[in-house]
């Protein structure tokens, strides 16, 4: 499995042409308190850059965009309920959603973890 970064701190792991997506560390910690996530829906079909969840904290509301194209195979519906997850394990549990790869290739032009912990210490 391989991961890639967004310079909006998504992250996207791919397994296949299966990729989960969530936010980073980095991200998380910028946001505080995790109090609400909305999720995209089963199917919903989702081209790179689009806005594809909501995430509000104590602090704001930020849109959460998909790192590549595809199809969405399911929202992590543990969010609901408790999305302190993101807080928790950001790259981990706390994850958004999955989807089908339209396009694999659109994760030539993310970064990989070296290239995004570089991007990030320049912040």
């Amino acid at each position: 499995m391989s991961r890639y970064f967004t310079e909006d701190h998504e992250w996207v792991d791919i397994d296949g042409d299966i990729g989960t997506v969530g936010i980073s560390e980095y991200a998380q910690e910028q946001l505080g308190d995790i109090v609400f996530v909305d999720v995209p829906e089963e199917g919903k079909e989702l081209t790179k850059g689009d806005e594809a969840a909501v995430v509000e904290s104590v602090k704001a509301a930020s849109d959460v965009y998909s790192p590549v194209s595809g199809t969405v195979l399911e929202g992590n519906a543990e969010l609901a309920d408790t999305p302190g997850l993101v807080n928790e394990d950001p790259e981990g549990d706390g994850w958004f959603f999955k989807l089908t790869l339209s396009d694999p290739d659109e994760v030539k032009g993310l970064m990989d973890e070296v290239a995004y912990a570089a991007f990030v210490a320049k912040l």
